[in-house]
């Protein structure tokens, strides 16, 4: 039955992917769409809780011409605490994406007004993008990880696209090739498991000799520093910010980029044998990251954009937590997994308030807005509820995950921990000050033209909001009992 259910997550929007790009008529596509997302997170929710230990694994095929020189079938589901948490985050923030976009997508939208044409195609690629990010999650191998990490690059591409205006197909295209460029490292990685170690699993990366394991293991963080848009391959993430608003927010907090961290995590709990000088790479990249984007803070217009570089500065912490934890600080390695679901739900959050600021007054420009509260207090409140829990203000979400990160930094022996306690205090106090300035220039300074509206958004973006207000504060609640379960 758990098999099954670990099956139809993955078939299930897939399927209604296919299905609404064919349907007549915007309504049933809305509504079918909704529906499959609302029943993956139930499938999802219920898989996590019945998986005995938050453990739970099934060979669904193999590829027989392989059986004779590989130790496990190359195709199944696998459910552990690490997966579940990459699970509920896809799903839920999937399913809050899909409701967004059902009032987003509309003629009544002042920023990008859309109508009928175009809704087939688009609620097809984020059904299709859902079920892509399910299939990372349940991937109990490198080689099935890599099919659906791939799938995943094509989505992205088609939905960044999706206006198809010279800015946005510039953006998709560039996504394209510079996350393709990591994917052709992690297919040399997976190369490098088949030929030397006669698997796909994760665990196979801790049985290579050393040297090889190394240059694995490089091939691995590279290709997550693509996908995860961090230094030096971070350009292609604020461009994407031609994307409609919903698949922003879905790329940021739940997909794209979290499949990027999402295979560093897998790689470093493959056996917790990465080599000492690839955990030091990954945690140094991870700090220049996090201080390069906090750099370009101060120079954004477009709210979007800025939200975009503190996505590559947050994907930074979720590293750097992994790096320690590959040093031998599991506390820390728990600390990174946790900030994948709060980060996630505060960063959905902002570009959930993002996208209603544009949908109402037709723009996203700092300078353009002010004084935004007196006629959208929900989006205000949420916006500042967000600003809390991303820059981890206790007791939101973001507290947690950070405080687990840096404890597990202080374990490190000599200088090393203090430093890095130090930088990423530096860090969270500069963006806090900076997210509070910006809120309080949209929102709560002189009123402008542009913010002069009559109202928040319509019910089913404020329902959203609402229901993010919630998730800033229970994200940790929600996902503590699984990441308390990793390295156990």
């Amino acid at each position: 039955m758990l098999s099954a259910a670990l099956v139809l997550l993955v078939v299930i929007p897939a399927v209604g992917a296919v299905v609404a790009a064919w349907l007549k008529g915007d309504s049933p596509r809305r509504a079918l769409s909704v529906a499959a997302a609302a029943l993956v997170v139930l499938l999802a929710a219920y898989a996590t809780l019945t998986a005995p230990g938050f453990r739970y694994r099934a060979d669904v095929g193999t590829l027989p011409w392989l059986d004779a020189v590989l130790d496990a079938p190359v195709f199944g589901v696998l459910l552990d605490p690490l997966g579940a948490v990459m699970l509920l985050v896809a799903t839920v923030i999937g399913f809050f994406t899909v409701l967004y976009s059902t009032h987003y997508l509309r003629e009544k939208n002042r920023e990008h007004a859309t109508g009928h044409e175009g809704q087939a195609r688009y609620y097809f690629w984020l059904l299709l993008f859902l079920a892509s990010m399910v299939g990372v999650a349940v991937s109990p191998n490198f080689l099935q990880l890599l099919i659906f990490w791939e799938l995943t690059t094509l989505c992205s591409w088609a939905l960044i696209s999706f206006y198809e205006d010279e800015r946005s197909l510039r953006a998709g295209f560039k996504a394209l090739l510079m996350t393709q460029g990591g994917g052709a490292l992690f297919l040399v990685a997976v190369l490098i498991l088949f030929v030397s170690a006669g698997s796909f699993e994760f665990t196979a990366l801790a049985r290579l000799p050393e040297p090889l394991r190394l240059l694995a293991f490089v091939m691995l963080m590279i290709a997550a520093w693509a996908k995860a848009a961090q230094v030096p391959f971070h350009t292609w993430l604020p461009d994407a910010m031609a994307a409609p608003t919903p698949i922003s927010a879905y790329l940021h907090a739940a997909a794209m980029v979290k499949a990027g961290v999402f295979l560093v995590a897998r790689s470093v709990s493959a056996g917790w044998a990465v080599p000492p000088a690839g955990a030091i790479a990954l945690g140094v990249m991870a700090l220049a990251t996090m201080f390069i984007a906090l750099s370009y803070y101060f120079v954004q217009d477009d709210l979007k954009r800025l939200l975009a570089y503190s996505t590559i500065a947050h994907l930074g912490y979720v590293l750097l937590g992994l790096a320690v934890g590959g040093l031998g600080s599991i506390i820390a390695f728990r600390g990174g997994v946790l900030h994948i679901a709060c980060h996630g739900f505060a960063k959905a959050t902002l570009f959930f308030c993002a996208g209603a600021l544009a949908y109402v007054t037709g723009t996203r420009s700092i300078a353009g807005l002010g004084g935004a509260a007196r006629s959208m207090p929900l989006t205000a409140t949420a916006y500042f509820v967000g600003v809390l829990a991303v820059t981890g203000v206790p007791p939101f979400a973001c507290f947690w995950s950070k405080f687990m990160i840096l404890s597990g930094a202080m374990q490190l022996g000599g200088a090393l921990g203090p430093a890095v306690l130090v930088l990423v205090l530096v860090e969270s106090l500069i963006s806090f000050a900076w997210m509070l300035y910006v809120g309080q220039k949209v929102f709560l300074g002189p009123l402008t033209p542009a913010a002069a509206v009559n109202s928040d958004p319509p019910p089913a973006m404020s329902g959203v909001l609402l229901l993010l207000i919630i998730f800033c504060l229970l994200a940790p609640a929600i996902a503590m009992p699984l990441v308390l379960g990793i390295g156990r």
